[in-house]
């Protein structure tokens, strides 16, 4: 599958047996801490940390507050397409082979996946802002292994990491933005599962509705039809202010962490080929 536009993705929970995004809300007593809440992250050694079948390099590099990131650089022989993915609020790196390996050996794509800051090798304690900030360094850090300018990145995020994806999207426009099972704000999704304590949710936070109109570019946006982390309705919410050309996918019996249907990586594959399409004519 070959392609001449640089992807980044970022993801959230893939495979295997992952913490529901959320799962936590409503379960800590008294005032929410609002990191404690979102971030469930599994530090090395748990996890996959020697795949087979998947053609890796350790990479470290560090965020603006000089915190150690670690990931993978995922390299494809004769490959024209490059992937970042930036994963949700549980596991880590090695909780996604299964996709790294169908972007490395399917789609013949290189590949670098990173972990927040408190994730897998990376040091630190998860925030909101600190994985803002990673993500903007790993954006930095792609461009360096891909020698390609952010402008012509593709952007996926999937769960919380759409709203990751949203802010760098609306930071410097990509040439494709692809989200998955995420929301149109945090304080939506406050309301569903955590309503007695909305008031202390910062409007500011994870405000992805309120900043997505600044892209104008395509966009490919998908959603388990059963998702009861992160109802579809909040997918909807977030599609109907988008701007630009745009497909809302609804992936048919899909929850929130089993997305990964055969129909979903079809809608995938036919976006980035109509991505792909005028550079080759």
């Amino acid at each position: 599958m070959k392609k001449t536009v640089t992807l980044l993705l970022l993801a959230g929970a893939f495979l295997g047996a992952l913490v529901l995004p959320f799962a936590n809300i409503g379960q800590t007593p008294g005032p929410p801490n609002l990191d404690r809440v979102l971030f469930v992250p599994t530090k090395y050694p748990t996890g996959q940390w020697e795949p087979s079948d998947l053609d890796y390099k350790d990479v470290f590099f560090r965020s603006a507050d000089n915190t150690l990131l670690h990931g993978w650089y995922c390299p494809s022989v004769d490959a024209d397409l490059t992937i970042l993915i930036v994963h949700g609020n549980a596991g880590n790196v090695s909780t996604r082979i299964g996709l790294l390996q169908h972007l490395q050996n399917i789609v013949m794509a290189n590949v670098f996946i990173f972990d927040y800051r408190g994730y897998g090798r990376s040091e630190g304690i998860p925030t909101v802002d600190g994985i803002l900030m990673d993500a903007r360094a790993a954006r930095s850090k792609l461009e360096e292994l891909a020698k390609t300018p952010a402008s012509e990145f593709v952007i996926i995020g999937e769960s919380i990491g759409g709203a990751v994806a949203v802010d760098l999207a609306a930071s410097e426009s990509p040439r494709g933005l692809i989200l998955q099972s995420t929301f149109s704000n945090l304080k939506d999704l406050a309301r569903i599962h955590y309503p007695q304590f909305v008031p202390s949710v910062p409007n500011d936070v994870l405000n992805s509705i309120r900043m997505i109109p600044k892209y104008r570019g395509p966009l490919l946006q998908s959603h388990g039809k059963y998702d009861r982390i992160i109802p579809i309705a909040l997918g909807r919410r977030l599609f109907e202010m988008a701007m630009g050309e745009k497909h809302f996918f609804p992936i048919p019996e899909a929850g929130h962490n089993d997305w990964q249907t055969p129909a979903y990586f079809v809608q995938l594959d036919r976006f980035l080929e109509q991505l792909v399409k005028p550079a080759h004519e």
